[in-house]
């Protein structure tokens, strides 16, 4: 039953594909405004300290992947402990029945004490396994912490073999060693009779020392992967996990998911851009607030910041050790971004008609008004169980988005 094969050349398929289905990661900020395709390639950057492997390790218990290739190069060796003790003890349900997560799951140990050779060759190693699944039709995603242990153990090599180094003493192929590496990610037929399509999704944690995103190994994955989860250490200082910063992460597969989304939910996407642009906005205001007040803005910008601040603390912060937070299903993260828009549009739209009538609204009076009913139920929609079923939560959250409607229609004519 063996099999051998080179692991520096990528394993042939029949025919490429373009991928068109979500990499559901159960992490809000992820799925929501950063999301990534099963068979896409993703960055997660940040210095010591922000949550590279905790993100690497949530992935690989709750992601959407029927097999996770777990590759630790060239860290510490409790966070492979970790993974062995916590793994074995975790259960996720297949075709309606529970099996252990460590039956998908196959790690790749190369801790730092390791010689440097084989932390070169454990990429490859973890790679080529994830394509060999891949051949048996199944959806892979290989997450490897982290690559710049890895592109260490290449300058290390490159040293000792005398080649001319180049920025920050990493050999001059740095470049094109890495985008042969994150080439092999995709969807893809395989090869053989019965047209099995299966994936490879390539999550690679990056570590620049003290956390600066213009080092070699950061700024030339920058140039290849799609996705880029940038890891904020102000963020993991006020313990806002995951730290991932809104300002400067970004994903370019956004059309090509479109359409499943739309199935989803038709107005998901315009939910998605009411959410982001509530952030831009948030940041070009903070300036403002800082020079001259909050009480010099207007009715509207100051209703921008409040929801601002209840998209942070309330949606994109997340809390791995909770029972009702652990993991947000597809269903709960599309009700919850749908209830805060619809609070938003409403805030903004009883603010601009208040101001044609005689009666005068502001957003203290909203605040007041409404903080014990619909306030206090957005900041409780995360406290929904994910394992609650999809109707059960999608018509939780829709009575929610229904009763702000009415709570403001009472407000604005009551």
């Amino acid at each position: 039953m063996s099999h051998f094969w080179p692991v520096r050349k990528p394993r042939a398929v029949k025919e490429k594909l373009r991928a068109d289905a979500p990499l559901i990661t159960g992490m809000r900020v992820l799925d929501a405004l950063y999301p990534s395709v099963l068979g896409g390639t993703s960055a997660i950057p940040g210095a010591f300290g922000c949550g590279k492997t905790c993100i690497s390790q949530a992935l690989s218990k709750y992601s959407n992947s029927e097999c996770v290739i777990y590759v630790g190069c060239g860290e510490r060796g409790n966070e492979m402990a970790e993974v062995l003790d916590e793994f074995p003890e975790l259960e996720i349900d297949f075709e309606g029945e529970k099996h252990c997560i460590m039956k998908r799951t196959c790690l790749v140990a190369n801790t730092s004490n390791m010689p440097v050779a084989a932390r070169e060759a454990s990429i490859y190693t973890g790679i080529t396994l994830a394509e060999y699944f891949r051949d048996m039709g199944k959806n892979v995603a290989m997450m490897a912490d982290s690559t710049s242990r890895w592109a260490e153990a290449l300058r290390e090599i490159s040293g000792r073999l005398a080649e001319m180094p180049a920025d920050s003493g990493f050999p001059a192929h740095l470049g094109s060693k890495l985008a042969q590496f994150y080439e092999r990610a995709g969807k893809a037929v395989c090869l053989g009779k019965d047209g099995r399509q299966g994936s490879v999704t390539i999550v690679g944690a990056v570590s620049p020392p003290g956390g600066d995103f213009s080092d070699p190994v950061t700024a030339a994955t920058l140039d290849i992967v799609q996705v880029f989860w940038g890891l904020d250490k102000k963020l993991a200082q006020r313990k806002h996990f995951p730290s991932v910063n809104w300002n400067i992460s970004f994903t370019n597969y956004d059309n090509a998911l479109t359409e499943y989304y739309n199935q989803r939910d038709p107005d998901f996407m315009k939910f998605k851009a009411i959410a982001k642009g509530i952030l831009q906005e948030e940041n070009d205001l903070q300036e403002i607030v800082q020079l001259v007040g909050k009480d010099s803005l207007g009715e509207d910008q100051k209703a921008t910041l409040e929801v601002a601040k209840l998209i942070k603390e309330e949606f994109l912060q997340q809390n791995a050790f909770t029972k009702y937070d652990y993991n947000c299903p597809l269903v709960k993260t599309v009700g919850m971004l749908k209830c805060i828009a619809v609070y938003y549009e409403n805030c903004k739209r009883v603010l601009l008609e208040s101001q044609k009538s005689e009666k005068k609204i502001s957003m203290a009076l909203i605040e007041e008004q409404l903080g014990k009913s619909v306030i206090k139920e957005l900041t409780e929609m995360k406290f929904t169980p994910p394992e609650l079923p999809e109707k059960e939560i999608t018509k939780k959250l829709d009575d929610l988005a229904d009763k702000i409607e009415s709570e403001f229609r009472k407000l604005l004519h009551g």
